[in-house]
């Protein structure tokens, strides 16, 4: 009669171990699974099994709290049984060894817990958790029927302690969700596109240009305009023959015509235009009359927002204004697509120096337009926050004033030095990584990051 009993006890011990597994395998399978995979299951599938997983799905909170009832109510009776089950069958094992009858009790108490905690941990929850990760649309198929109907069965008291812990949520100032959120950020996203490019499973130029598009959305006009002094323009009393000479100067199609400056613009034409004016009028027409209007977009306005304006407009161009109504730049659909995909150049285009070269080790020459982000990826230079877009930007704003080639900013371990200037514009940079000795002693001579002038060294 003992004998049975004991087998009796040690299989209803792993019956409730199991049922422990089944909820925790209930409870990493669901919160695991992306809402679209249990759809497109549903879709190609369609059975029984499929529309349980979605149904528990969409009452996430709901299954969850039952998954944590039953994990609880589970452990406490496996506890309950296996206490005095395990230390009767281990405490005759134990006095053979040797120890008194006290000894042998005590130590009969602590391998009957140990042996409890480690067959439920192992067999009741790591396994099903490891097998839910792993496999989480398979799993949740297999243990959500018996879930559903533990849940149906305890449902009043998994309301009573839900609703509870809602409310004390709430105390909290957040409001509870019961489904889980399928939708990722864009931050997300692009943190799946690098780590899938970096195991091999997605090609590195797929991933590359995966994460431009990601992190176009967050670009705004200022970003991706030509600044006003890179602006070539025509008046509107300039005439098709100058259209001409300075589309062959610069190798552009599309120009801005204005009224004295370009703080005045009236529109824009293209060199095309070229071709419906006759040619011995080309000295005598002029651009005024060939003009078409041209859209303006403030610095602020989102990349998308810009590329559905680019779209739109006839020459897929638009001049960008300050917050003062003043030109700042120009945006082309061009800028746009670069902005993507990289650099777009056809047999018209005139060959310009590329944006960043290698040096050696520990040295880039730099275009000084490039942005934050842009120097980061090419150079690994974190360029510290400021009041400014471009690394030329942070030149100037640690210098104060309008630099002359060849000097230097130290910026934490790098140092930034001028190579030459465009009229009052920093056209090329050097970026130099400090290393050994040299780096030790910029930083003893520094002060915390964005205290002012002690946090660099200007040299000439």
């Amino acid at each position: 009669m003992d004998v049975l009993l004991a087998v009796g006890g040690i299989l209803l011990f792993l019956l409730l171990t199991a049922g422990t597994g089944l909820a925790v395998a209930a409870e990493f399978s669901l919160t695991t699974l992306e809402r679209s995979t249990i759809d497109a299951n549903v879709r190609q599938v369609g059975d029984r099994r499929s529309k349980t997983v979605r149904r528990a799905h969409a009452t996430l909170s709901f299954q969850l709290s039952g998954a944590q009832v039953a994990i609880t109510l589970t452990t406490l009776v496996t506890g309950y049984l296996a206490e005095p089950l395990i230390g009767r069958l281990v405490r005759p094992l134990l006095t053979l060894a040797g120890l008194g009858p006290s000894a042998a009790e005590g130590a009969s108490v602590a391998a009957a817990l140990v042996l409890a905690t480690a067959v439920s941990m192992v067999l009741g929850e790591m396994v099903p958790k490891n097998l839910a990760v792993a496999r989480p649309l398979a799993t949740a198929r297999a243990v959500m029927g018996y879930h559903s109907r533990f849940s149906a069965l305890f449902r009043w008291l998994i309301t009573l302690l839900n609703n509870s812990a809602n409310w004390l949520v709430r105390k909290f100032g957040v409001e509870p969700q019961e489904e889980l959120r399928s939708a990722r950020s864009p931050q997300e996203l692009g943190s799946i596109v690098r780590t899938s490019a970096e195991s091999g499973t997605l090609d590195t130029s797929t991933a590359e240009l995966l994460g431009k598009s990601l992190r176009f959305g967050d670009r705004t006009a200022e970003e991706l305009m030509t600044p006003r002094v890179q602006i070539e323009a025509l008046d509107e009393d300039d005439t098709v023959a100058d259209l001409i000479l300075i589309s062959r100067r610069t190798g552009f199609s599309r120009f801005p015509v204005c009224r004295g400056d370009l703080d005045d613009v009236r529109g824009a034409v293209h060199v095309k235009q070229v071709f419906t004016v006759a040619g011995h009028e080309r000295d005598t027409v002029r651009v005024g009359s060939l003009m078409r209007p041209v859209p303006t977009v403030p610095e602020s306005l989102p990349g998308d927002a810009l590329l559905a304006r680019l779209r739109d407009s006839r020459f897929q161009v638009a001049m960008v204004v300050d917050e003062y109504g003043g030109t700042a730049g120009l945006v082309t659909l061009e800028d746009v697509v670069e902005e993507i995909i990289g650099d777009v150049r056809d047999e018209h285009d005139q060959a310009e120096a590329p944006a960043s070269q290698r040096l050696d080790s520990y040295t880039w020459m730099v275009s000084g337009q490039l942005r934050a982000d842009e120097v980061r990826e090419l150079t690994g230079f974190r360029m510290p926050e400021g009041d400014y877009e471009t690394v030329a930007g942070l030149v100037l704003e640690r210098l104060g004033r309008i630099p002359v080639g060849g000097e230097t900013v130290d910026v934490a371990d790098w140092r930034l030095k001028v190579l030459t200037m465009d009229r009052h514009r920093i056209a090329e940079l050097s970026l130099h990584r400090l290393a050994g000795e040299e780096a030790e002693e910029t930083e003893d001579s520094t002060e915390e990051p964005g205290t002012g002038s002690g946090h660099e060294e200007v040299r000439r």
